[in-house]
């Protein structure tokens, strides 16, 4: 008697596992009852017929990661990559994703490789390390199309790794060193060409400034020239006014006649001083008009003859 309800303990518990499910959340049970597909299970507490529906696929609805395996590809101009990366997707049927395709991981990696290798033999190698984002788009381009059959969508495909062969990294490495050198003697010689400009520039200016000092020295001292010609013609001027208005005056042309005379006198003692010859005018053999002239510039002299 117990044994007949020990196996009937086991019965009912097998039975309650077998007809009850709990679904979790972002996951998709399907059902198949008798072998056809019956409905899909959402997150939550269900209830199954025993021993008629079973659970046949169990999807999860969050974004999968899947490693794409490194491949060997072969470039527009020969030369030999080897590439892998990661491929991003999300099951959005679970219906499409059991009965589209019997494995939807493997048929995703191997469309994402196919894809690769085309992309990658449309560019050359210098551009590979240049286009990931392109090569990226591509591949959830054509891989999304594909797969839409199948209920899932890729999201996105990243690039993780371009290795290339030794020799041809050696290559590269050399080229990037020229580069490298190429750019510092054009810095170098674009430098030195900007240090000449500035020092002609610099040399241009200071002979501007020292042309324009010049020309500034010149035009004061012709101005300051000017001045004084001028103020010697207005004293002469004015000597002259002065001489001309005493001329005017009452005794003024004998004072001025006796002045002449004077000076004339001194000028042949001068002489006298400085030379034992001496070459008189022709006049001076007129003795009257010479003593009368002596005469009047001797009583000139003594009438104007400072008192001691």
């Amino acid at each position: 008697m117990e044994i007949v309800l020990g196996l009937l303990a086991l019965i009912v518990i097998v039975t309650i596992f077998k007809t009850a499910k709990i679904v979790p959340n972002q996951w998709a049970y399907v059902i198949e009852r008798l072998g056809k597909y019956n409905g899909t299970l959402k997150a939550g507490f269900h209830i199954l017929l025993p021993f008629i529906d079973k659970v046949a696929y169990k999807h999860s609805l969050k974004e999968i990661a899947i490693d794409v395996p490194p491949q060997s590809c072969i470039t527009k101009d020969n030369i030999s990559v080897e590439i892998d990366g990661v491929l991003y997707l999300r099951v959005i049927d679970p219906v499409k994703a059991s009965y589209g395709i019997r494995d939807f991981r493997y048929a995703i990696v191997q469309l994402a490789q196919t894809t690769m290798r085309s992309e990658i033999g449309k560019i050359e190698l210098d551009v590979t390390f240049e286009s990931r984002e392109n090569i990226n788009t591509c591949i959830v381009q054509a891989v999304d199309e594909a797969s839409d059959p199948w209920g899932i969508k890729v999201t996105r495909y990243e690039i993780k790794n371009i290795d290339t062969p030794q020799t041809i990294r050696d290559a590269m490495e050399k080229q990037m060193r020229a580069e490298r050198e190429k750019r510092e003697q054009i810095a170098i010689s674009e430098g030195d060409k900007i240090a000449r400009i500035n020092r002609a520039e610099g040399v241009k200016q200071e002979m501007v400034e020292n042309s324009e000092g010049e020309r500034i020295k010149r035009e004061n001292e012709a101005k300051g020239k000017a001045v004084a010609i001028l103020e010697v013609a207005k004293a002469t001027a004015q000597g002259i006014r002065e001489i001309s208005l005493a001329i005017n005056q009452p005794g003024g042309k004998d004072a001025v006649s006796m002045r002449i005379a004077i000076d004339w006198i001194e000028s042949f003692k001068s002489l006298a001083k400085e030379s034992t010859s001496m070459i008189l005018p022709a006049n001076m053999t007129d003795i009257a008009s010479v003593t009368s002239i002596l005469n009047n510039a001797f009583e000139f002299s003594k009438k104007n003859k400072p008192k001691t």
